[in-house]
C-alpha cells in the first residue's frame, strides 16, 4: 500500500521564480487526483512527467484565482489531445456557470463531458469513493466557501496463513468466513486464535489537504491519525494578527493543529511571496511539531508500507 503527493505549486496568491500557486497531484492505488488548479498547472504537470490521462478527477479547494486560474487551458489542452473519457470536477456550485463562457468560446467541440460535482460546506461529506479509495470534503474558515479534502485508502482484509490452511485443512468458504470475522472452531471444539489464523494487513495510507484556512481546530477530528497532512502556513506568527484578519494560517499554528491531531508528517505550504528565505517557517513549526517539512514544488513525498 503506497501513496504518493506531488506539489506542482506551493505558493500563495502570487507566484515567484521558483514557486508557482497552488496545485499538487495525489497518487493512490494508483488514481491519480489533481487537487487546485493554479496558473501554470499543466506545464508542472507535464515538467513531472504526470500522464494526462490518468487525471479523471479535479478537487477545487475554493474560488480564489489562485487556486483555479489554470483549470481553463487544461480543460482546452485534455481536448486537444483527444481525451474522451469524462472529467467530475469537485467544486463550489459557481463554478459551472463562471466556467460555462469560457468553455463556450474556447472548448466548444471539446471531445469529452465535463461533469461538475457540487460540494457542501457544513460538514464533511464523502465525495467520492471506489472499491480501493474513499474522498471526503470538509469545511475550512476562509473569506469564501472552502474545502479540505481527506483521501484514505481502503483497509485491505487480512490475509491466511499458509501453514494455517494446511494445519486444519481450511476450505474457501471456510477461509472467506475467517476473512469476514467470523470465529474458526477447531476440531476440538476450541476457537483457534485470529492471530494463528491471519496475517495482519498493512495499514491503509491517508492524507489530507488543508488550505487555504485561519487556525482552525474543529479540522483535528477530521484528519486525526492520517500519515500525510499539508496545511497552509502563509505566514509567521509573529503576522497572526494578520493571518486572522485574512483567513490564513501561520507555521506556528499549522504545526499546532499536526501535533494535536497526532499526523504522522506535516507537510507546509503556501508561503507569502513576502518572504525570501522560509527557513524560519520551517524553525517555528519544527518547535511545536518536529515531523514537518517545507514543501518544493516538483518534490515527491511518499507513504509506503
Amino acid at each position: 500500500m503506497s501513496l504518493s503527493l506531488t506539489i506542482l505549486g506551493s505558493n500563495s496568491a502570487l507566484p515567484t521564480s521558483d514557486r508557482y500557486p497552488t496545485a499538487q497531484i495525489l497518487r493512490v492505488s494508483e488514481r491519480f487526483f489533481l487537487i487546485d488548479c493554479g496558473e501554470g498547472t499543466q506545464m508542472q504537470l507535464r515538467r513531472n512527467k504526470i500522464n494526462f490521462s490518468k487525471i479523471n478527477h479535479i478537487f477545487l479547494s475554493h474560488l480564489h484565482g489562485d487556486h483555479v486560474f489554470g483549470l481553463i487551458g487544461l480543460i482546452s489542452t485534455f481536448g486537444l489531445l483527444g481525451r474522451r473519457k469524462a472529467l467530475t470536477i469537485h467544486a463550489h456550485e459557481d463554478l459551472k456557470g463562471l466556467m460555462q463562457p469560457h468553455l463556450e468560446y474556447f472548448c466548444a467541440d471539446l471531445p469529452y463531458q465535463i461533469v461538475f460535482s457540487e460540494l457542501t460546506y457544513d460538514e464533511p461529506k464523502v465525495i467520492y469513493e471506489d472499491k480501493k479509495v474513499v474522498v471526503k470534503s470538509f469545511p475550512l474558515s476562509h473569506r469564501v466557501p472552502t474545502c479540505g479534502f481527506l483521501f484514505q485508502e481502503k483497509q485491505k482484509q487480512a490475509n491466511i496463513r499458509k501453514e494455517a490452511i494446511e494445519k486444519y485443512q481450511l476450505t474457501v468458504p471456510e477461509i472467506v468466513a475467517i476473512k469476514d470475522g467470523q470465529e474458526f472452531i477447531g476440531e476440538d471444539g476450541v476457537p483457534v486464535p485470529g492471530e494463528e489464523l491471519m496475517i495482519p494487513a498493512p495499514k491503509s495510507c491517508s492524507y489530507a489537504f488543508c488550505s487555504d484556512t485561519r487556525y482552525y481546530r474543529r479540522v483535528i477530528p477530521v484528519i486525526e491519525d492520517v500519515d500525510l497532512l499539508y496545511h497552509e502556513a502563509t505566514f509567521l506568527h509573529e503576522l497572526k494578527d494578520l493571518a486572522k484578519r485574512t483567513s490564513h494560517t501561520t507555521a506556528k499554528q499549522a504545526a499546532t493543529i499536526a501535533r494535536d491531531a497526532r499526523v504522522g508528517k506535516l507537510l507546509l505550504g503556501h508561503f507569502s511571496s513576502r518572504y525570501k528565505d522560509l527557513t524560519p517557517l520551517l524553525s517555528e513549526a519544527k518547535s511545536v511539531f518536529d515531523a514537518t517539512v517545507l514543501v518544493s514544488d516538483n518534490q515527491t513525498y511518499t507513504i509506503e508500507r
